[in-house]
């Protein structure tokens, strides 16, 4: 049966973790959609897995696009999730609309997921859900704001930061939002959040007591050249696969590939 938000409410109310990952192309939505994996992110981290930008920032929305469609293809059991990428949702209520109104009716998502807790973003969630679109809030170290941050650096350290935090994550509850990725932040910080909230909560180096957990699937396999602390190889398909290249190319200059027929 087909994961819907209103399951991953239930899996909240009765402590079943969730499980996401994200996905780019076909072939790797197909393999996943394969198994229990609960949702699938189309994330703007492909800018940096796929496309080989620095940083989240560059991509744009028809890029994003163009990897949801081939992901949806390949989907039939989990549920869709597509990253806004920057500048596709900040500057007004009806840009948001607009470009997560495409996610849904070009690329057949079934939710969008939008960075950011300051009052701007709470309005524009609250807008998005009045509209019948349904919004993954991000807090904590949100990617597209790394310049801003001076890094990749851990989020909610200090007292001030942590309780601004916890009332971005109340506020986004309060707006509509049916989940929320909680990114580089202190566990304890993480539990607390995640106990006042009744929608689930989705880490990612944010520690065990979140509702659920999301890692890259290039990270989960092994396929990053670099991949964060936090994060865990469940394969080496780097190794794997640059053998099986070269096994390839030694068999074909050694004539021992294709073979002869006799």
């Amino acid at each position: 049966m087909a994961v819907t938000i209103r399951k991953l409410a239930e899996y909240k109310r009765n402590g079943k973790p969730i499980v996401v990952l994200t996905a780019s192309d076909y072939a790797f939505a197909q393999l996943l959609d394969q198994t229990d994996v609960d949702m699938i992110l189309v994330g703007d981290s492909l800018a940096m897995v796929t496309l080989g930008y620095d940083t989240t920032v560059p991509i744009t929305l028809d890029e994003i696009l163009h990897h949801a469609k081939a992901v949806r293809r390949g989907v039939k059991n989990a549920l869709v999730a597509v990253d806004l990428p920057f500048l596709s949702y900040q500057v007004s209520i009806e840009q948001a609309i607009v470009s997560a109104g495409r996610a849904l009716k070009e690329a057949g998502a079934e939710a969008v997921k939008l960075e950011g807790g300051h009052p701007a973003m709470v309005a524009t969630v609250e807008r998005l859900v009045q509209v019948g679109i349904p919004v993954m809030a991000h807090i904590g170290l949100t990617p597209q704001s790394v310049h801003q941050f001076g890094g990749f650096r851990q989020q909610g350290r200090s007292r001030p930061e942590s309780e601004r935090l916890l009332k971005e994550a109340i506020a986004l509850e309060s707006a509509g939002a049916f989940s929320i990725v909680l990114e580089h932040i202190p566990s304890d910080l993480a539990r607390t959040i995640s106990q006042k909230l009744t929608i689930p909560t989705i880490g990612i180096g944010a520690g065990e007591h979140c509702d659920g957990q999301v890692l890259v699937t290039a990270d989960v396999l092994g396929l990053s050249e670099w991949q964060p602390p936090f994060a865990r190889s469940y394969a080496n398909l780097r190794e794997i696969v640059t053998h099986a290249v070269q096994q390839y190319s030694d068999d074909v200059r050694e004539h021992r590939f294709p073979e002869a027929k006799s």
